[in-house]
C-alpha cells in the first residue's frame, strides 16, 4: 500500500477503488506487446486529436457559405477550447485534491509511471482534453466528430488501464470536457462573419481551398 502523503479532500477508493484494482489485475495478465501498445496510446494518443483537427480544417477550407463559415470558425477555435478546458481542469484538480489510485491502492507495477504526490487525479486531464476536442469536431463534421468520440472513449479507458486514474476521474473528465467543448464550440460558430471577411484578405489561402 502506498501512502498518499497528504490529507485527502476527495478519496476515490470508496467510489470505485475495487473496479480500479480489477482493471489493474486484468491488465497485468495481458501480453507485454499489448501492455506496451496501451501505454503508448495513453501517452501519445492526444496527437491523433491534433490530426483530426487538421483534417477538419482541411475539409472546412473546401466548403463555402454561411454554415461553412461557422464550421471554419469552430475549427480555428478548437485548439483554444483545448487550452481553456485544460486550464479549467487544472484548477478543478487543485480544488478536489484526489490522490492517484496508483498512490493509494495496493496495485501491481502500473503501465505508466505513477505521478508524484501532489499531481492530482480528479478529473482526468487527458479525458477532458479529448472529449472537449471531440465535441467541437462533432459540431464541425459529424464523421470526424464520431472518430474523435471513439478516440475519446479509448483514451479515457486507457487512463484507467495504465493505472493513473479511477473510472470516476474519467467519467467526470468526459462530462466536463464534452459540455465545455460543445458549449464553447457552439459560441465559436458566431465568428463566421470574421471568417468570411478573412477569406477575402491575406488569410484566404488558409481559409479557402
Amino acid at each position: 500500500m502506498r501512502a498518499a502523503g497528504t490529507a485527502l479532500a476527495v478519496d476515490g477508493r470508496p467510489i470505485d477503488g475495487g473496479l480500479s484494482l480489477r482493471a489493474d489485475h486484468w491488465v497485468q495478465h495481458l501480453p507485454s506487446p499489448v501492455q506496451d501498445a496501451i501505454a503508448a496510446f495513453s501517452a501519445y494518443g492526444l496527437g491523433l486529436l491534433a490530426v483530426l483537427m487538421v483534417w477538419a480544417w482541411w475539409r472546412a477550407r473546401a466548403a463555402d457559405g454561411a454554415a461553412d463559415g461557422a464550421a471554419m470558425a469552430r475549427v480555428l477555435a478548437a485548439p483554444l477550447v483545448v487550452v481553456v478546458v485544460f486550464a479549467a481542469d487544472t484548477v478543478l484538480k487543485a480544488l478536489l485534491h484526489e490522490p492517484r489510485p496508483c498512490q493509494v491502492l495496493d496495485t501491481g507495477p502500473t503501465l505508466e509511471t505513477c505521478p508524484a504526490t501532489g499531481d492530482w487525479s480528479l478529473p482526468s486531464n487527458h479525458t477532458v482534453i479529448v472529449f472537449a476536442g471531440a465535441a467541437v469536431l462533432w459540431l464541425v463534421d459529424r464523421r470526424i466528430g464520431a472518430l474523435a468520440l471513439l478516440l475519446a472513449v479509448a483514451m479515457g479507458a486507457s487512463r484507467v488501464l495504465v493505472g493513473v486514474h479511477y473510472p470516476h476521474d474519467v467519467a467526470l473528465g468526459a462530462l466536463v470536457g464534452a459540455a465545455a467543448g460543445y458549449g464553447i464550440g457552439a459560441l465559436a460558430g458566431q465568428g463566421r462573419g470574421l471568417v468570411d471577411r478573412a477569406r477575402t484578405g491575406g488569410l484566404r489561402r488558409w481559409l479557402t481551398a
